[in-house]
Order: C-alpha cells, then structure tokens, then sequence
C-alpha cells in the first residue's frame, strides 16, 4: 500500500517583486509527495478574497485535492513578501492575521486524520496563533506517525511550544541555525552530533534530519548518523529547498529506506529545487526520477 500523508498549516502566496508564486511549506512539501507517490491530503485554509481564488484555481487546473481546503470569510489569504539575498538565500516578510491563524477543523478533516492517514506533517509558523496552535495540537496522540519541520527563523514560538512538538513527532527537520536555537532553549550539547543524540532519548524521536545549506545534511535515526552532500550548479533561488528535502525525508522514512538512500535523494531533490525559480517546478519531468526510486523500493 502506499503510505498515505497528510499536511496540515499554511498555503500562501510568495510575493516576489515582479510575481507571486504558491508557497507555505506544508503546501510545498505535500505538493511534491503528491506529485511522487500521489497519495496526499492537505488541510489549510485561504481567505475569501482575490488571492484565496486564484489558489483555488490554480489547484483545480492542477488537479491537486482542496477538499480539506476552508474558506474563511473573516480574515485573508496569507502573503510573504520574499527578496533574495546575492547568495539566492531568501528574507521573508510574514503578513499577520491570516486565514490559517484560524484554523479550525470540520468532520471530515478529523475523519481523514483518524482513518485515513499515515503521518501528519506539520510546522511551526502555522501554530503562531493560539487558534490554530489548538487545532493542530488536537491532533497530537492519534494512532499514526508525526513528521515536524521546524520553522524558527522568526519568533512565532515558545520553549513551551516547542517541547510539545518534540513529544509529539517520530520525525524532525531543522536546519544547522535552528538547530543552535534548541541547543539554547534545552541546554544541549554544543556539539551538534551529541546534540541530536540527546534530543532523540530526551523525546523518543525515530528520526532527526539537519540540513547544513550547501554542506548538504546529517541524518541520525538513534543508531547510526548519515551524512550527505549533493553538488549543487546553477542556483537560481533556494525557496523551498527545504520542503523538497522533507518531502523525500518523509517518503523514505515511511517506506523503511536505509538512511544513506534517504540522504541522497532527499540531497539531489533539494538541489534541482535551488535551480529553478520558486519552491514548485512548472515542469513535472523533475519528479521522474524520484516516482521511480519509490517504485522500485516498493
């Protein structure tokens, strides 16, 4: 069977100078496991405005599932001002009160959590608010696997927050400058391999990934670490990399792959990510490869 994924949290629009493209990195990471293995449910909410409606256009010309998409008649469709910085990393500006600060689930949203779901990916951005943070806290102790990709570039967080999140997931994604946030917030190691070490025992974790940019990523699964670097050419933006690399994390992590196989796909995906513009690819030929890895493992 393939694994079934759900996501839960934001979908935006990434606002360049000159454009706007779909964005949010639960939106992100589940497009790209819908693309690859097709089984994927995505749970958020854009506002009843000009930018939700162009989403939901977009999604529909797409194909991609929005029936666990709400509509909020109250508050906008969410918005990141992006600029890129001359080594292509991206600054964000995050717009406030958005439609997915109040999240609230219906029936079939909690019915697809309960029977029809695998793991649930989920963020941190998406819990800035105490609504939405209740919402996606109330899913917490089902029956299924937990994925976190841990958003602390901006201070929508608690330690409180946090230390909940860690009880709850059997996988967690950060990056090396997150990494140094927990390293303070829990007094860990400074050494970063010790440091991953004492999260997996302090919280029961099955998995926790680092990503190191360039440096590629390390990878420790509570018996051995893994470390892998993809060589990157031709980088045009680095939006998105993130949740490309996570998407391959999660896939791998589900179907049981070996740790170095995960690394370098989750590596080599990332890195045709940073060469395009945007976090989503126009052309579909860039999932090929990763739909036949997964259907070779299966």
């Amino acid at each position: 069977m393939k694994p079934r994924i759900t996501a839960v949290g934001e979908i935006l629009w990434d606002v360049y100078p000159d454009k706007k493209r779909l964005g949010g990195a639960p939106f992100n990471f589940i497009y790209h496991v819908w693309k690859i293995i097709g089984n994927a449910k995505f749970i958020s909410s854009i506002g009843n405005d000009e930018n939700g409606i162009e989403i939901l256009d977009l999604l529909n010309v797409k194909g991609f599932p929005i029936e666990h998409i709400k509509i909020d008649k109250h508050n906008p469709t969410g918005t990141v001002t992006v600029k890129l910085n001359e080594d292509k990393t991206p600054g964000f500006n995050i717009s406030a009160e958005c439609s997915y600060d109040y999240l609230v689930l219906d029936e079939d949203s909690k019915k697809l959590i309960e029977t029809d779901t695998d793991i649930l990916y989920f963020g941190t951005l998406s819990q800035r608010s105490e609504t939405s943070r209740t919402t996606i806290q109330s899913l917490f102790g089902k029956n299924i696997k937990y994925f976190c990709d841990l958003n602390l570039r901006h201070d929508f967080f608690s330690r409180g927050m946090i230390e909940k999140v860690l009880i709850a997931s059997n996988v967690i994604k950060v990056n090396e400058y997150e990494l140094e946030k927990l390293k303070k917030l829990f007094g860990l190691n400074e050494e970063s391999s010790r440091a991953m070490e004492q999260l997996i025992r302090s919280f029961n974790i099955d998995l926790i990934c680092v990503t190191i940019g360039d440096k590629g990523a390390l990878i420790y699964d509570g018996k051995e670490f893994n470390k892998y670097k993809a060589d990157v050419k031709n980088i045009v933006d680095t939006v998105g990399a993130g949740d490309a690399f996570a998407s391959i994390l999660c896939i791998g992590y589900l179907k049981g792959m070996e740790l170095g196989k995960i690394n370098k796909l989750a590596n080599e995906f990332a890195s045709e990510i940073c060469g395009i513009e945007g976090a989503l690819p126009a052309i579909d030929t860039i999932y090929n490869k990763y739909i036949r890895e997964y259907e070779d493992d299966s």
